[in-house]
């Protein structure tokens, strides 16, 4: 047998990992949507993936905005906007599970989940620290939790989108992980500054105007230069922003 023939062999036995495939419903997103997500980058000169994004929600007006910045260190800047296409509870944190209730606060993107019940979702780290704060002797298993971004619709507590833009997100949040990029959430009962703003403050409890004072604080951080706060909470629950 010849040097070459033994090679040849040698080679034909060798099993090489392949590249683990896509879930097919990411592997469908991405044949419809990863032009649209190029030219959406393009067009706020970003280049993708990101190297750090922010979903920002208004419950009031049913939005959901997606900044990316090029760095964590960089300007953010506005992708685009889905609509809410349905919703649950009213004003107001959530604080126990079954209240179906959409959290308010500071968050940060836990998970990516595929195989989701709602098409595509992403988990939001509900609980956080100024959520157990509040609790006042609510258990952490009586918080709730499994607080998603998902498709389909339907909501008793998350945040929906139609199932295209979830694709699309998806594709974005799950690129960006992919290259470290970290996800940041904020989410507001209502666009600070707003009449449906004000109008929440003037007619909220003294802790609750406490409370959502501390997410306009955080709220006008970042408008002031597009750049993501460093935000801590204190114990009562309320927003620390540096």
């Amino acid at each position: 047998m010849n040097h070459l023939v033994a090679f040849l062999i040698l080679a034909a036995s060798i099993s090489l990992p392949l590249p683990a495939a896509e879930p097919p419903r990411v592997h469908a997103a991405r044949a419809s949507h990863s032009k649209r997500i190029a030219d959406l980058f393009k067009a706020a000169h970003i280049h993708s993936p990101a190297g750090t994004l922010l979903l920002r929600a208004f419950k009031q007006e049913g939005l959901l905005e997606l900044w990316a910045g090029e760095s964590r260190t960089a300007p953010l800047k506005l992708i685009t906007t889905y609509p809410i296409c349905a919703r649950s509870g009213g004003p107001g944190p959530k604080e126990r599970d079954g209240d179906e209730q959409v959290p308010e606060g500071f968050y940060q993107i836990a998970k990516l989940n595929p195989w989701s019940n709602y098409h595509l979702s992403l988990q939001i780290d509900y609980p956080n620290q100024a959520d157990r704060a509040r609790a006042h002797g609510v258990s952490l298993r009586d918080l709730g939790g499994e607080i998603f971004i998902h498709g389909n619709c339907v909501t008793i507590g998350c945040i929906p989108i139609e199932d295209g833009p979830i694709e699309e997100l998806y594709l974005i949040a799950q690129d960006a992980h992919a290259h470290g990029a970290t996800i940041s959430a904020h989410l507001f009962p209502a666009r600070p500054g707003s009449a449906a703003w004000n109008a929440l403050q003037k007619s909220a409890a003294s802790a609750r105007r406490e409370f959502w004072t501390s997410l306009e604080s955080g709220y006008d951080a970042f408008e002031a230069t597009h750049l993501l706060p460093r935000i801590e909470s204190n114990s009562a629950g309320n927003y620390l922003v540096h």
